[in-house]
C-alpha cells in the first residue's frame, strides 16, 4: 500500500496558466447607465424635470446623434470631424466631439450638451456589471495582474475608487494618456510592461474585435458580448482562462 506521507507523488494542483489580464473597460467591466436615467439626471443639474415621456423622446434623438458609450452617430457633422477622429487620444477633443454631437440636438435647456458629458465623468454615470468585483476579486486574490487598457478620452481611476474596486487593479493604459488606441498592438504591449508581465501568458477581455487585436501583441483574447446595464456578462469566464478557481 503506497505511503500516504510519500513526497514522491505530490498531489496534483491547478496550473495557473496566465500572470496578467487586461480589461476593457466600457461594455467588460461596466456600462454606462441608460439613456432615460442619464437625460433626466443631466437635466436636473440644468434645473430642468423632465417626465419620462418627454426623456424618452429627447434620449433617443441624443442617442442617434451620437453618445459616449453608445452606438457611434450615423453621420458626424464636418466642423466635429477632427475632435472625433481624436476623441480618443485627447480630452479636449473627446468632450468638444461628444459635447458637440449633443448639440445638435435642439432643446430649450442651456447647458445640456456639458451636463450630458459630465455625467460620464464621475461613477454615478455607470454602473460596473455584476461579474466585475467577484472576478477582478478573484484574480488578485490569485495573485494575477490587472490592467484596465481603454480608448477613452478621460480618467476612470476615480470610478473604480468609488466602487471600492480600486485595489484590484494593479494599472490602467489609457489610450488618452498614452496615445494609442486599440488594436494598435503598442497599447496592449504597455499595459503588459507596467504588470511585468510576458504578453504570452496574458489574456485580454475585451467586447470589440479591437480588443481581439492583443493578439497581435502576443496575448491571448477573450471577446465577450455587452450586455445591458446591471445585467451580468458572462465576465466570469475569464477566471477558467486564466486557471484561477472561481
Amino acid at each position: 500500500m503506497p505511503d500516504p506521507e510519500s513526497t514522491d507523488h505530490p498531489p496534483h494542483r491547478p496550473h495557473r496558466q496566465v500572470d496578467a489580464v487586461l480589461f476593457d473597460f466600457h461594455g467588460t467591466l461596466a456600462q454606462v447607465e441608460d439613456p432615460v436615467t442619464w437625460v433626466v439626471a443631466a437635466a436636473a443639474a440644468c434645473g430642468h424635470e423632465l417626465d419620462r415621456g418627454k426623456a424618452t423622446v429627447l434620449a433617443d434623438r441624443l442617442v442617434t446623434a451620437g453618445r459616449a458609450g453608445g452606438p457611434l452617430p450615423a453621420r458626424v457633422p464636418p466642423h466635429l470631424a477632427e475632435h472625433w477622429s481624436d476623441r480618443d487620444l485627447y480630452a479636449h477633443s473627446h468632450r468638444a466631439a461628444y459635447t458637440g454631437l449633443a448639440a445638435t440636438v435642439s432643446t430649450d435647456m442651456e447647458g445640456l450638451a456639458d451636463a450630458l458629458y459630465d455625467r460620464l465623468l464621475g461613477p454615478d454615470g455607470w454602473l460596473p456589471y455584476p461579474d466585475t468585483a467577484p472576478t477582478l476579486r478573484t484574480l488578485h486574490d490569485a495573485g494575477v495582474k490587472v490592467a484596465v487598457v481603454s480608448n477613452i478620452g478621460f480618467d476612470i481611476r476615480p470610478h473604480f475608487e468609488a466602487w471600492g474596486m480600486a485595489g484590484l487593479v494593479d494599472a490602467y493604459a489609457l489610450s488618452y494618456e498614452l496615445g494609442r488606441t486599440k488594436p494598435d498592438p503598442a497599447i496592449f504591449l504597455r499595459a503588459c510592461g507596467m504588470l511585468g508581465a510576458d504578453p504570452e501568458r496574458t489574456l485580454m477581455v475585451g467586447d470589440t474585435p479591437a480588443d481581439a487585436g492583443a493578439v497581435r501583441a502576443g496575448c491571448a483574447a477573450l471577446v465577450l458580448p455587452a450586455a445591458e446595464p446591471g445585467r451580468p456578462n458572462g465576465l466570469g469566464a475569464t477566471l477558467a482562462l486564466a486557471g484561477c478557481a472561481a
